[in-house]
């Protein structure tokens, strides 16, 4: 029998092949690079301060890495900023919107609660980290607190915090990221529809899914 990811279950996906220039221990990795900085070592906090729970607020897009014995997986999130809420300085509550139902992250969480959390604010460089462990809830009071245009999710992920920190710019001033002039035109890659078509073996038809999509979509938002 196959997991949810095509693998049995159990199965455990081993890095390339080692070669005379893959690191292999820790204290090769070390060798390269210098030690962090008192700074870096010392933003992260056990909790979310003021000012995490201030970039929480405003941010409207995450991504969660899960994992579990047959590998790891990441994830965008995204709503109205604040869509996830702190409820208090260690625990965040974060809705399951409406999805395709694959539940790879709430898969991964019933088998290992540990989850990474990178919080992004759209125009804003730096990134919020937040480690923790999660677990699935049905509470009808904490499905009530998350509904939007009158829809409540099916479940919600408390999130008990572990570690938070604020990451530097580089990475999205490297990739201008926020910068409209560097935005790629749609049409300069294949379409959801035709990527899907050749992706499922002509399960999808590539051109009636293109045009039902976008009315689609915002229909089942929520």
């Amino acid at each position: 029998m196959l997991g949810h990811s095509g693998r049995p279950p159990g199965t455990i996906v081993m890095a390339m092949s080692n070669d005379a220039f893959t690191v292999t221990t820790l204290e090769e990795l070390s060798r390269l690079y210098p030690a962090p900085s008192d700074r870096a070592t010392r933003k992260q906090l056990d909790h979310l301060d003021a000012h995490g729970q201030a970039f929480i607020a405003a941010s409207s897009f995450l991504i969660i890495s899960t994992f579990s014995d047959v590998g790891a997986d990441c994830s965008p999130r995204g709503d109205h900023p604040g869509f996830v809420q702190v409820l208090d300085e260690r625990t965040l509550l974060l809705p399951d919107r409406r999805g395709n139902n694959r539940l790879d992250s709430l898969r991964n969480i019933v088998c290992q609660p540990e989850v990474g959390l990178l919080f992004l604010v759209p125009g804003v460089n730096e990134t919020l980290r937040v480690n923790g462990a999660a677990r699935i809830s049905t509470d009808p009071a904490l499905l009530e607190r998350c509904r939007v245009q009158g829809q409540l999710p099916v479940t919600v992920l408390i999130i008990q915090v572990r570690e938070a920190f604020v990451q530097c710019p580089r990475a999205l001033v490297r990739s201008q990221l926020w910068d409209p002039s560097r935005h790629l035109p749609r049409g300069q890659l294949p379409s959801l529809g035709r990527m899907l078509a050749d992706h499922t073996g002509g399960l999808v038809n590539a051109e009636e899914y293109d045009t039902e999509h976008e009315e689609r979509l915002h229909r089942t938002l929520y």
